[in-house]
């Protein structure tokens, strides 16, 4: 648990934030990014979101030290979007979202691509072949 220093601990007490509170924010702030399909969490959390379970602490590990806040995420790209860009913007939204919510200094975060989602052909749309008139 982190403990925020913000208030003072003779008055009302201290607040806590969970590294999972901060795995949370950040997983849902980077899926709302352009191009970010998914995170990447192995393959217990591949198969959890098969079965349609969204689980937003996957593939985001936080490492609390003595002098550093580190958020490192995993994410799915898709197809065509530019991974550089894409990776910039997960820095900016998530360190955004995380210093806003908790007041905590993220001093590095680390954006690791693991993968790239194919456009798929919609279902129920099956490809035609033209018919030949004989």
């Amino acid at each position: 648990m982190i403990e925020m220093n913000k208030l003072d601990t003779g008055q009302l007490g201290r607040v806590e934030i969970a590294p999972e509170v901060i795995q949370i924010i950040s997983g849902l702030s980077a899926t709302q990014v352009d191009g970010v399909i998914s995170l990447s969490g192995g393959v217990v959390d591949d198969l959890n979101q098969l079965l349609g379970r969204k689980n937003f602490r996957k593939g985001i590990r936080v490492d609390f030290g003595e002098q550093q806040t580190v958020i490192d995420l995993a994410i799915v790209v898709q197809y065509g979007y530019n991974i550089p860009t894409v990776g910039r913007e997960v820095q900016e939204k998530v360190k955004t979202a995380v210093e806003t919510m908790t007041g905590l200094n993220v001093d590095q975060i680390i954006v690791r691509v693991e993968g790239i989602k194919f456009p798929q052909a919609e279902k129920g749309k099956e490809q035609e072949t033209p018919h030949r008139v004989r």
